[in-house]
């Protein structure tokens, strides 16, 4: 369906801008061709030495990672990676938790199948890293729960190696702490006592690797 297009191309194609550029913030374009619809996420608008630097690897980690997620549900689709600064993305028809009305509550149900798209993403060896922010994650038309923006994803075989396997493990952590944060803004009847004391526990060498990680996701956040 894109697989020909170009930058250059897509003039005609765009629809909407669903988020302006900055310096060193792709801009996001809603496209349609042939009555498909998808999102272009385009670093072509930064600044050049951004966009051809930071940009072009930032990119190429994001689409690495849809590639080790390809064909999990939940998960949107990538058409494909445009002149090395831009990817088209399957377009989810939904609304993001950040945009729910105020004091809207979710079904138990939604919350339930996030969890299971967390650990199928962690069984292919790979971590969001933020979750955290509810514009990552969408509510489907559908009802079912859809994870996007995966820029600041990372692998499992980066971190292989102590001490960084235990950063990995408490990225993985965190993806499944942000699930129940979510439940208790969104469907605070349904969390478990167990659940509670998950989120809320912190052992001493538990601190000190998320204070590592906190530098981490800082850093993540920046170049993302």
């Amino acid at each position: 369906m894109f697989k020909s297009l170009h930058l250059k191309h897509l003039h005609s194609l765009r629809k909407a801008v669903l988020r302006p550029p900055s310096p060193t913030r792709p801009m996001l374009w809603l496209i349609e061709k042939d009555g498909v619809r998808a999102v272009l996420k385009d670093f072509s608008t930064t600044g050049f030495w951004f966009r051809n630097l930071a940009g072009r690897f930032l990119i190429w980690r994001e689409s690495r990672a849809y590639r080790r997620l390809e064909n999990l549900e939940g998960v949107p689709r990538l058409y494909r990676v445009m002149d090395g600064v831009a990817l088209v993305l399957e377009e989810i028809p939904g609304t993001s938790l950040a945009d729910l009305k105020e004091g809207m509550v979710l079904p138990e149900d939604f919350f339930a199948a996030c969890q299971r798209l967390v650990f199928r993403f962690h069984a292919r060896g790979i971590a969001h890293c933020d979750l955290k922010r509810a514009p990552n994650i969408i509510l489907g038309s559908d009802e079912r729960p859809y994870i996007v923006d995966w820029a600041a994803a990372i692998l499992e075989s980066e971190f292989r190696f102590f001490p960084l396997n235990r950063i990995y493990r408490r990225f993985c952590l965190d993806d499944e702490l942000a699930i129940i944060k979510l439940k208790l803004k969104h469907c605070p009847d349904a969390v478990t006592e167990e659940e509670k004391g998950r989120f809320e526990y912190r052992s001493g060498p538990e601190k000190s690797i998320r204070a590592i990680r906190d530098r981490l996701r800082k850093l993540l956040k920046r170049i993302a």
